[in-house]
C-alpha cells in the first residue's frame, strides 16, 4: 500500500499519523500550536543550526562540507579563483569517479585529476583517487555524520539516511560557499515518508523508491521539499538499504531528505570509525507535515522503471501480464522524443515463448553498489550461470573497503564463477561513460537514472538503446535465468546471507590526500592544456534582444538533453569546446544558430554595423511604438522548453548556453531549483511564460526595461515577440521571486563579475 496524503498531516511520538487536529489533542492531552508543531520536524532544526540569517522563512544557510566529483570540480574551483578565493574554508572532497575511463583518449581526464590533486594541496582539501570510491559512498563513509549538511555538485548528493542533510546543486552553489557566503534560500516544505512492515525477501531498495518516484514525480508531491522518513519501519531496514532508497529521493525532485536515526545507524558510524558522529535524531511529540507518503513496506513488489525516467514504473509482474500493451505504449512514448534518425525497439523483446528478454545486466554506483546489495547478487548467483549467449552482467562496487570486504567473504568469487565481470568504483553506467548496450539492446540497470541517452546512446548517429530501472537482486533472478525477466521474488531457493561488514580504513589512509587544515599557499596548480579559464560573460544591459534558438515542447526537458553525458564530460574543464555539445542530441542546429547571435553581439560592441535581420526587427519594434536603443541592447540566444532542467545538478547544463552566446531561458516552469539556480549564477534570466505560443523558433523576443526589472523583482512585466514578417506581439513575463544576491548576478552578468564587483 502506498498512499499519499491531499492535507497535511500530524505525527504523534514518532508512530501515530492525524489529520485532526482534535484527534492529536485528545491524544497527546495537550493544546495543539500546528505552528510550533511545523517546527516539530527533524529539517526544521538541521535547517536551524545551519541558518545564518535573521529569518527561518529566508534562509542563509552555511554547510558543514562540499564535495564535487572530475566532471564539476574544475570548473568550481575556477570560478572560486576568478572570484577571489584563497583557500577552502570548510573541508572540500574533490573525488575522482567520473573521468576515470579516459576514453576520448590523450591525457584531459587526467590532467584534471593531477589538477584537484594541486588544489587539494593549495586550498586544503581532500583529494580521493581514481576509483578509489564513487563520490556518495566515500561522503557516506567519512564525511556524513547525524545533524551535518553537505553541498554537492551532483544531483545525488543525499546521505539522509544517515541523519545528514545533503544538498546537490550546481557549481556556483558550491563557488559561494568556498567564498565564505551563504547559500540563500526560502525554507521548504516537509513531506512526511512514512514507512511502516518489513519488505518480503526478494524485494530490494530500489523496489520501495522506484515505487515512491512513480507516485511522486509526476504530480509534483515533493518538489524542492524535504522529503522526512519517519515510522516503525524504518527499524525494519538495514543502513544500506536506506543509504540506497535515499539516494533516489533526488529523482522525486525533492531539495532534500532525512531519516529518523536509531541504533543501527549508531552501528554504521561505529563500524567506520566514527562514533562521534552519531546523534538520535527524531521528530517532536508532535511533528506537522505539509503531507505524508504513507508506505506499507510488507506491500512492495519487485519494480521495473521502463524507458526514459525512473517514475515509470510497473510491477514486474504487471509488465509481465501486458507485455506487448506496455512495451508498445513505451516504445511508442520514447521514439516521439528521441532524434528521427534512430528508433526504440521493445517490441523485439518479447519472445515467441511470451517472455520478455533483456540483453545486459548492470548493478553500479551510489544506489546498486553498496555492500548489501552486491551480497544479494552473489547470494542468488551462487552455483548459477549468467550463461554464454548475449546476456552481459557486469557490477561496480561503491568504494574499495566495500570491494576488499566482498573479497573477504567470498562474494566476488560467487560473481566472478557465475560469469559476472567485476568493474571499478566508477558513476560510468549511470551517465552513459560505461557498458554501453549495443544498439537495439535493452539493459536492465541498479542504477539512478535511465534518461534518453543515459546508457550512452547517440540517437542522432541512429545509435539506439534502451534501459530500464530494477533492483539488484530482481537483476540477478534475471541473469540466472539467461536474460529472461524475472522478479526476485520468484526464486525460492535462494538463502539471503547477512555477513557483518568491516570497514577497513587504511586503504584510504594510505591513498587519499587530506590537507584540511593544511592549506599550502605557495603551491602551484598543475594546469593541463585543455584546462581553460571561464571566458568573460556580459553584463546586463537596460533592454535585452534574443533569438528563439531552441523550442522544445516536450513535457520534460532533462540536463542530459540539453548538456549530454558521455564523452562530452572529458570536455567540462574547457568552457568554450564543451559548449560546442549544447543540446547536440535533442536540437543539433542549436550550437550552429546561437554562434550566429554571439557573433553579432561581439560585432555590436566592436561597433559594427547591426546585420539586415537584427535592424528589421528594431525597425518593427519602432513602427509598433515600443522604444528601442539598439546601440545599448545586449543581444543573444535563448531557448523555450516547458519545463527544462530535470536530473543533473551540473552547471554546464546552463554554462554551455551562455558561452555559446545564451542571454536568458524562457519556461512555463522550472524542473527543480538547481537548474534555475544555474541560470542565474551564470546571467542569463530565468523568465516564466504562460503563454509560449505567442512566438516560436527563429523568433525575436525584446525585453525591453529588464535591468531594472530584474533588479527591482517586478512581479510581472511586457516582452514583445517579434516574426519575420514584422508582427510585434506584446506578452507578459516574469522572472519568479529573486533574492537580492539573485537580482545582483543577474544584473553583474554571472556569479564571477557579481564577486569581483561586490
Amino acid at each position: 500500500m502506498l498512499k499519499l496524503y491531499d492535507t497535511g498531516v500530524y505525527l504523534v511520538n514518532g508512530a501515530d499519523l492525524y489529520t485532526d487536529p482534535a484527534e492529536v489533542t485528545a491524544k497527546t492531552g495537550k493544546p495543539l500550536d500546528q505552528a510550533k508543531a511545523a517546527k516539530g520536524t527533524m529539517a526544521y532544526g538541521i535547517l536551524k543550526a545551519h541558518n545564518h540569517g535573521d529569518s527561518m522563512d529566508q534562509m542563509n544557510l552555511k554547510f558543514d562540507s562540499l564535495t564535487s566529483h572530475d566532471i564539476t570540480y574544475v570548473g568550481i574551483i575556477q570560478t572560486a579563483r576568478a572570484s577571489g578565493m584563497k583557500q577552502f574554508p570548510i573541508p572540500y572532497v574533490l573525488t575522482n569517479c567520473h573521468n576515470s575511463l579516459c576514453a576520448v583518449g590523450g591525457t584531459i581526464n587526467e590532467d584534471d585529476h593531477k589538477f584537484a590533486l594541486s588544489a587539494a594541496k593549495k586550498y586544503g582539501g581532500i583529494y580521493v583517487p581514481t576509483n578509489m570510491a564513487v563520490i556518495h559512498s566515500y561522503n557516506r563513509e567519512m564525511m556524513s555524520g547525524c545533524g551535518r549538511m553537505i553541498l554537492g555538485s551532483d544531483s545525488h548528493t543525499r546521505y539522509g539516511a544517515l541523519g545528514t542533510m545533503a544538498v546537490g546543486e550546481g557549481g556556483g552553489e558550491l563557488a559561494k560557499q568556498l567564498l565564505g557566503r551563504t547559500y540563500d534560500f526560502a525554507r521548504p516544505q516537509v513531506i512526511a515518508i512514512y514507512l511502516t512492515g518489513e519488505p518480503k525477501p526478494g524485494i530490494g531498495p530500489h523496489d520501495v523508491a522506484l515505487s515512491i518516484c512513480g507516485a511522486v514525480y509526476a504530480n509534483g508531491y515533493v518538489k524542492n521539499k524535504v522529503m522526512e522518513f519517519v515510522g516503525p519501519g524504518i527499524h525494519n531496514l538495514p543502513i544500506e538499504y536506506r543509504n540506497a532508497i535515499d539516494v533516489m529521493t533526488t529523482e522525486t525532485t525533492c531539495w532534500s531528505s532525512i531519516w529518523e536515526t536509531d541504533e543501527k545507524t549508531e552501528e554504521y558510524f561505529a563500524i567506520h570509525g566514527r562514533p562521534e558522529a552519531y546523534k538520535k535524531i527524531a521528530p517532536a511529540e508532535v511533528a506537522y507535515y505539509d503531507g505524508c507518503v504513507y508506505i506499507d513496506l510488507s506491500t512492495i513488489e519487485c519494480t521495473i522503471a521502463m524507458p526514459m525516467h525512473p517514475s515509470y514504473t510497473y510491477t514486474i509482474h504487471e509488465l509481465q501480464a501486458n507485455a506487448k500493451d506496455i512495451l508498445h505504449e513505451i516504445e511508442t512514448q520514447a521514439n516521439s522524443q528521441i532524434a528521427k534518425t534512430a528508433h526504440m525497439d521493445l517490441m523485439s523483446k518479447l519472445h515467441s515463448d511470451g517472455n520478455i528478454y533483456v540483453d545486459q545486466g548492470l548493478v553500479a554506483g551510489c544506489s546498486g553498489g553498496t555492500f548489501d546489495n552486491l551480497v544479494a547478487v552473489a547470494d542468488i548467483l551462487r552455483g548459477r550461470s549468467t550463461g554464454n549467449g548475449a546476456f552481459t552482467m557486469s557490477v561496480y562496487p561503491g568504494s574499495m573497503p566495500a570491494y576488499l570486504e566482498l573479497v573477504k567473504n567470498g562474494s566476488i568469487s560467487d560473481l566472478a564463477a557465475a560469469g559476472v565481470i567485476i568493474r571499478e568504483c566508477f558513476c560510468g553506467p549511470c551517465f552513459g561513460a560505461g557498458d554501453c548496450p549495443a544498439n537495439g539492446e535493452f539493459s536492465i540497470r541498479h542504477t539512478t537514472r535511465n534518461f534518453p541517452n543515459r546508457e550512452g546512446s547517440k540517437p542522432g548517429e541512429g545509435q539506439m538503446s534502451a534501459v530500464a530501472l530494477m533492483d539488484a537482486r530482481s537483476i540477478a533472478a534475471t541473469a540466472a535465468n539467461g536474460g529472461k525477466l524475472t522478479a526476485a521474488t520468484d526464486l525460492m531457493d535462494v538463502e539471503y546471507r547477512t555477513p557483518k561488514y568491516f570497514f577497513n580504513k587504511s586503504v584510504y589512509d594510505k591513498r587519499v590526500f587530506n590537507g584540511v587544515g593544511k592549506a599550502e599557499p605557495d603551491a602551484e596548480l598543475r594546469f593541463g592544456p585543455n584546462i581553460k579559464d571561464w571566458p568573460e560573460m556580459p553584463a546586463l544591459t537596460d533592454d535585452l534582444l534574443v533569438k528563439v534558438c531552441s523550442y522544445i515542447t516536450d513535457p520534460v526537458t532533462t540536463t542530459d538533453e540539453l548538456i549530454p553525458s558521455g564523452e562530452t564530460s572529458s570536455y567540462r574543464s574547457n568552457p568554450e569546446r564543451l559548449s560546442e555539445f549544447a543540446l547536440s542530441r535533442k536540437d543539433p542546429e542549436y550550437v550552429g544558430r546561437s554562434k550566429v547571435l554571439r557573433q553579432i553581439e561581439r560585432d555590436r560592441q566592436a561597433g559594427k554595423e547591426l546585420p539586415e535581420e537584427v535592424q528589421a526587427v528594431y525597425a518593427a519594434l519602432t513602427a509598433a511604438g515600443v522604444p528601442n536603443d539598439p546601440a545599448n541592447t545586449d543581444i543573444g540566444s535563448t531557448i523555450f522548453a516547458n519545463m527544462p532542467g530535470d536530473g543533473s545538478a551540473r552547471e554546464q547544463a546552463a554554462s554551455c548556453q551562455r558561452v555559446m552566446g545564451a542571454s536568458a531561458n524562457f519556461a512555463k516552469q522550472y524542473a527543480t531549483k538547481r537548474y534555475r539556480s544555474n541560470c542565474i549564477n551564470w546571467g542569463m534570466t530565468p523568465f516564466l511564460v504562460q503563454t509560449p505560443e505567442v512566438f516560436e523558433l527563429g523568433d525575436y523576443i525584446f525585453v525591453p526595461g529588464i535591468r531594472q526589472a530584474v533588479l527591482e523583482n517586478k512581479p510581472e512585466f511586457t516582452a514583445y515577440a517579434v516574426k519575420p514578417d514584422g508582427t510585434v506581439t506584446p506578452f507578459p513575463v516574469t522572472t519568479g521571486e529573486l533574492t537580492g544576491p539573485e537580482r545582483q548576478i543577474i544584473a553583474d552578468g554571472c556569479l564571477i563579475n557579481y564577486y569581483r564587483k561586490h
